[in-house]
């Protein structure tokens, strides 16, 4: 069975989730990991939870994107492992490089958490191989820093990207999620392990499903 990583660091708070999803949706032998402990030779794809590593100090992801496990991360991209960096994981892939951007703080300079829908566009790639071009799907938001920024946005959106509907942090061109290499490395701000399951909300909506429907689909077809 394909084998994929969640990575922890001090503060990850959603690495359960992940490992949930990974392991029932995805049909995956999922493990949570130790960010020292991590070897990227050791795994077929890895994941990035959500929460607040080293409790956001600096500015979110930056001492993560320092960790012995963060060349481990760069080494991996380099040779193709399919990586998903969600919330504080798309914080830590952008501040070492593998994603292009920032995350600044929200525009209301609040934190906000709210149900949100999400666009995808031009899906390819693991993560995403199962979903249809301009496909909406609902996921839950909860974030402080979540306003994507770049310069110039016209290489990104040649890549697989997702937009918010209604632009809740005031992101640069309501972007949700941007990826690299064609979808292999994707970091997208909404939860979707936290939209995975109907019983995880009275919306009973399972938008992030499709995500982990997606890598398990991929891995076992050889990706």
């Amino acid at each position: 069975m394909r084998r994929v990583a969640i990575m922890k660091y001090p503060g990850t708070n959603c690495e359960n989730e992940t490992l949930y999803a990974v392991r029932n949706v995805s049909k995956l032998d999922g493990k949570v990991v130790w960010h020292p402990d991590f070897k990227a030779r050791e795994w077929d794809a890895v994941v990035l939870p959500g929460g607040f590593s080293y409790g956001d100090y600096g500015r979110a992801g930056l001492i993560a994107s320092w960790s012995k496990a963060s060349r481990e991360l760069l080494n991996a991209f380099d040779y193709g492992l399919p990586i998903l960096g969600i919330c504080n994981g798309f914080q830590v892939l952008s501040e070492l490089g593998i994603l292009p951007g920032n995350l600044l703080y929200n525009a209301s300079a609040k934190f906000i958490a709210k149900w949100v829908n999400v666009k995808f566009h031009n899906p390819r790639g693991p993560w995403l191989s199962l979903i249809s071009d301009g496909e909406v799907l609902p996921m839950p938001i909860a974030h402080a820093e979540g306003r994507y920024y770049i310069d110039d946005v016209e290489p990104i959106i040649g890549e697989p990207w997702a937009e918010y509907l209604e632009n809740p942090n005031g992101s640069i061109q309501s972007i949700a999620g941007v990826s690299r290499k064609g979808g292999v490395a994707l970091g997208i701000m909404p939860h979707p392990e936290r939209a995975t399951f109907p019983w995880q909300s009275l919306k009973y909506t399972t938008g992030g499903r499709r995500i982990f429907e997606s890598i398990g689909e991929s891995l076992r077809r050889g990706w």
